[in-house]
């Protein structure tokens, strides 16, 4: 038995065959469910899932939505930019086909925020097209089934990884074969601790044939995690608080954030608001990872006796707290303004 026929026949009985996406081949429920699956574990995924379907229903109404309500729906799932880029492809659907979601695959892999595994994910769901992919997950599957040495990111190994992954496909069941990899990495050959005795491989895998599961795939080279600072400053008036838009692209771009003092934080609140702070209150620091670096951010309330209009100032708005906690905001400012209101 090959190796595709052993995933197909593991993934009819072992596999995952109840998650929302899988109940039709709808091709905005299937992209919708792609984007946010990248770098995101399916359980996490779930919830947002159905409330972003529940919101949008279908490519005119992301469409028609403005990219504040996407981001509000997309807030807590982290990279942000998947969000917007999916309003983007919405929009551009709608404006270039008339609302129909593309069906061949360079079409789909056009598409922003879409790329080349993405693409073969969503045709193979979508349109049953004979695609490879190769996600995070397949990556690890393969290189250990096969016993592929080096950092899956290397330019060199992913492109033999390319390879096999295209000489593997079947000639049939390619969405059954694409959901069983997918399963098998997320569930069985797992980063850690992987599951092997459960593993339709069994023997097979090269890997686990010369006992280096856990060295296989080889890891990212390490890097010194940059420390950056910030220091955001929570200004108030009553319940209500000033939000700055951040621009896009960038970290938490298109969200709304507190505004960060860079100097004179009180000389920062008179520009913003055209009034000076009655009182100024530190905040325990504390630190928020991303992807390349480490912030370490320290909140400032500084509260103001009388309140003017924002001064003059782009993308700049008043906000009552309650709303704006459960506004586009980045996680670590819901967190200051929850502690604010406690």
């Amino acid at each position: 038995m090959d190796f595709s026929t052993k995933l197909i026949k593991w993934q009819r009985s072992h596999g995952r065959h109840h998650l929302p996406w899988q109940a039709s081949r709808d091709p905005y429920r299937v992209w919708v469910s792609e984007i946010m699956l990248q770098q995101t574990q399916v359980a996490a995924v779930i919830p947002y899932f159905e409330r972003f379907l529940s919101r949008f229903p279908d490519i005119a109404a992301l469409a028609a939505a403005s990219v504040d309500d996407v981001l509000t729906c997309w807030a807590g799932l982290g990279y942000y930019a998947r969000g917007r880029n999916l309003h983007r492809a919405a929009r551009q659907v709608m404006e270039e086909r008339d609302g129909v979601f593309p069906q061949q695959f360079d079409d789909i892999a056009a598409l922003p925020g879409v790329g080349r595994s993405t693409a073969a994910a969503i045709s193979a769901f979508a349109y049953g097209e004979r695609r490879a992919i190769l996600d995070g997950n397949v990556k690890r599957v393969l290189a250990r089934a096969f016993g592929i040495d080096g950092w899956p990111g290397d330019k060199k190994v992913e492109t033999r990884l390319w390879r096999l992954s295209e000489s593997l496909l079947p000639e049939s069941d390619i969405e059954t074969y694409t959901q069983a990899l997918m399963d098998l990495g997320a569930t069985v050959c797992r980063r850690s601790k992987p599951l092997c005795a459960q593993c339709p491989l069994g023997r097979d895998c090269a890997a686990r044939r010369q006992g280096r599961t856990e060295y296989l795939p080889a890891p990212r080279p390490r890097k010194v995690l940059l420390e950056r600072s910030a220091t955001l400053m929570v200004i108030r008036h009553g319940r209500d608080v000033l939000l700055v838009r951040r621009p896009a692209p960038g970290i938490w771009g298109g969200l709304w954030s507190l505004p960060e003092a860079e100097g004179d934080s009180a000389a920062a609140c008179l520009r913003l608001t055209g009034s000076l702070p009655a009182s100024v209150e530190e905040l325990p620091v504390f630190s928020h990872a991303f992807t390349h670096f480490r912030l370490s951010i320290l909140p400032l309330v500084l509260a103001l006796d009388e309140r003017g209009p924002a001064a003059g100032e782009p993308g700049t708005i008043w906000m009552d707290r309650a709303d704006a906690v459960n506004a586009a905001i980045p996680k670590p400012v819901k967190t200051i303004l929850e502690k604010l209101a406690a």
